[in-house]
This record gives C-alpha cells, structure tokens and sequence, in this order.
C-alpha cells in the first residue's frame, strides 16, 4: 500500500509540476505571489494522501472530512486541466512542426507566432482551461452527489425455473463510505434499494475506505436492507485496505450474508437457483484464508440449478468460466468514472460498464458490471452515473 502511495505521489507531484511550468512561470508572479502560487498546488496534491494515510483511525475528525473534500475536489479539478493542458500543448507542437516543416521546404518565411503573440495565447488559453476545468468539475459533482440511476436489466436464463420467471435482484456495489460518502447518502440509498421490494440483494464489494472503529456509525444504514431471500455481501479490494477482517464480522453482525468461496441455495415453490460468492482477487495477498476461487467454489455447486455468481472485479470472469455460471454480477470499475480514468480501467478489466456475454464451461454466461452506486476519491463522474441495478430473471 506504501508502495503505491510513493508512486501516486511522484505521479501526481510530476503532474501538478508540468502544470506548474506551464502555468505559474508564464504568469510572472512577484514575490510572495509566485511562492504561494507553488506551494498551494503542492499542499492540495498532498491531501488526498494525508487522508489515505489516517484513513483508518479517527485522527481529525470532522477537519480530516473538509480536507478529504478539499482535496479531492481539487484532484479531480486538475486532472481536468491537465487533460487540456496536453490536449492544448499537443495542437500547438503539432502546429510548430508543420510550420518547421514548411520552413525547411522553403515554403514559408517567419514564425508563425511572434513571442509576445505566443504569449498572449498561452495566458488567454491558461485562464480558458481554469474556466472549463471549473465547469466540469461543477458538472462531475453533481453528477456524482446526486440520487443513484435505477438501471433496470431483463436476463434471459436458460433453463431458468418458471418458479424464477421474474426474479429479482438488486445490485448495489463500491459505495466507499468514508472519504466524502457519509451516513445520509447510505441512507438515502438504502431506502431506495428496499423501495424496490426485490426478491434479494446483491452488495458486490467496497463498502468502505476506513476502519471498522471509524466507520460503524456511518454504514449502519446497512443492517437495514430487506429482502425475502437475503441480502448477500462479497469483499471488495478497498475492504482489504481496511481491515477485511473485522469488516467481515461487521458485516455479518449487521445481518448480510457473507460469501467467501461458498454458495447458497434460493429455493421458490420447490425449485432453486444457486447463488455463490468469492472475495475478491486481491483477498489471498492480505489474507490466505481470503484466496479467491471461483472456479473451485462453482465446481462444488451441485449440477442442474441456474448459476450466479458475485464478484467485485470483472476480471474473476477467467477462472469462473472454466466452471460455467449463468449469470455474474461485479463492479469495482465504476465504469472509468470520468476521464482520463476511465482508460486506465478499460487497461485493467475486460469490461468496464453494462452488460456482455462471455464463453463459459457451459456455452455463453451473461456478464454485469455495474458502474457503482458511489464513487472513490473525487467525488465527480463525468460521463458516467452512480446506478442501483435491478435485474429481473426471465425463463427462454
């Protein structure tokens, strides 16, 4: 975790130093103006990674919630100018070497653009980015802090039970509770999911980014979910960053079924439909007894009944197909979230968002990756929504 904590920073240290370069030294600040102008976006690329750090404790209490969201208000606001700092300095090195090219076929004579010229389009063009990057974060937070979408989902089983014609299930998944996502958000989504009266729901991982001792009172919304048949819990990778221990018996104590390599059978009028769980791909290297395994847990699911399987990250799909499932249900990719992440998780996954068939055991299983009923870090989506799914299960 430390590791990757050094190489966020030096990553984003680069970043906020290019923007710097490009930004603070044209403008010509005098003293004490320049100096402020550096070391404000070097305490804003520092606070997201304070916050991380204690994280797990209770040190800061409500400041560490105002700087969680200063500081992740501010990451995502420079990821925006970033992105158009480069689109903006690509077009103009592209422009520069058709104009060298020109020169050098002797069809041109000059610069293109004087140095006072060149100058004017940089700062004009510094304080249009600021202003778009601005908008768009406006944009992303509301996009993100508003009532989760309720995407609805026909899946056609084969071989499904007429007892299942209809079955519903709701889906909620990486809700992140603790950075900027509190007890009034997880409540609200709560009485949403019950709203729905499904037949069971399905929580796929990343409930939460803290400790178990500074979280409890903030999910207890949790206990309240209902459902006929249950509602069933898989970890997350953010689980593991938290104590997945500890958050497992909480879980369990708030009354959601746990699954950890296992199955359940859901029976109606007589007939049943399986449903499994695994932890997620990165439990083993936190906790041997967390190894994932969804081939070993499929294969020991009895034959005949439909087969779904819950599991945080997409990528389970590989080992779960060699078992065949019917229907898998994950997250974890928060479909991108909003640029230029989302194409960091299209280089991590095989699907990112929305629902696709995959080769399995038994011929083709369907594939669900929900884009997250909250967010992580800064709390934008751009692009894409937070969503409560609802599948119904339909016979063929």
């Amino acid at each position: 975790m430390w590791i990757f904590l050094l190489i966020m920073i030096a990553l984003f240290g680069g970043a906020y130093g290019y923007l710097g370069w490009r930004f603070i030294t044209p403008a010509h600040f005098g003293p004490p103006w320049s100096w402020l102008a550096w070391v404000i976006p070097a305490v804003l690329v520092m606070l997201p990674f304070v916050q991380l750090a204690f994280r797990n404790s209770k040190a800061g209490g409500v400041w560490m919630d105002v700087l969680s969201w200063i500081g992740y208000v501010s990451m995502g606001f420079f990821s925006f100018v970033l992105v158009f700092v480069l689109v903006r300095d690509a077009a103009w090195l592209l422009t520069l070497a058709g104009q060298k090219a020109v020169s050098w076929l002797g069809g041109g004579s000059g610069e293109l653009f004087d140095p006072a010229r060149r100058s004017f389009l940089l700062k004009a063009t510094n304080l249009g980015i600021l202003g778009l990057s601005a908008a768009v974060t406006g944009y992303g937070i509301f996009q993100a802090r508003r009532k989760p979408t309720l995407v609805r989902v026909d899946i056609p089983i084969r071989g499904l039970p007429k007892a299942f014609d209809g079955f519903r299930i709701a889906q909620i998944t990486d809700i992140h509770a603790g950075l900027t996502i509190g007890l009034e958000w997880i409540r609200g989504v709560v009485e949403e999911v019950n709203a729905l009266g499904a037949d069971l729901v399905a929580f796929t991982g990343d409930l939460v980014d803290g400790s178990v001792a500074q979280l409890r009172s903030e999910v207890a919304p949790i206990a309240e979910l209902k459902a006929p048949h249950g509602v069933f819990f898989v970890t997350g990778n953010h689980e593991y960053y938290s104590g997945a221990a500890e958050w497992v018996e909480e879980v369990k104590r708030m009354g959601l079924d746990v699954l950890m390599n296992e199955h359940r059978t859901i029976s109606v009028d007589g007939s049943g439909l399986v449903l499994a769980g695994v932890p997620d791909v990165s439990g083993g290297q936190f906790l041997p007894s967390h190894k994932s395994d969804p081939a070993g847990t499929l294969a020991a699911v009895p034959p005949g009944p439909p087969r779904i399987l819950l599991a945080h990250q997409p990528k389970s799909v590989f080992p779960a197909a060699r078992e065949g499932f019917d229907l898998m249900l994950s997250g974890h990719t928060h479909g991108g979230q909003f640029f230029p992440w989302n194409a960091a998780a299209a280089l991590d996954q095989p699907y990112i968002a929305g629902l696709f068939r995959h080769p399995v055991k038994s011929g083709e299983g369907w594939v669900y990756v929900s884009e997250g009923t909250g967010y992580w870090g800064p709390p934008l989506r751009v692009g894409t929504h937070s969503e409560i799914t609802l599948f119904t299960l339909r016979s063929t």
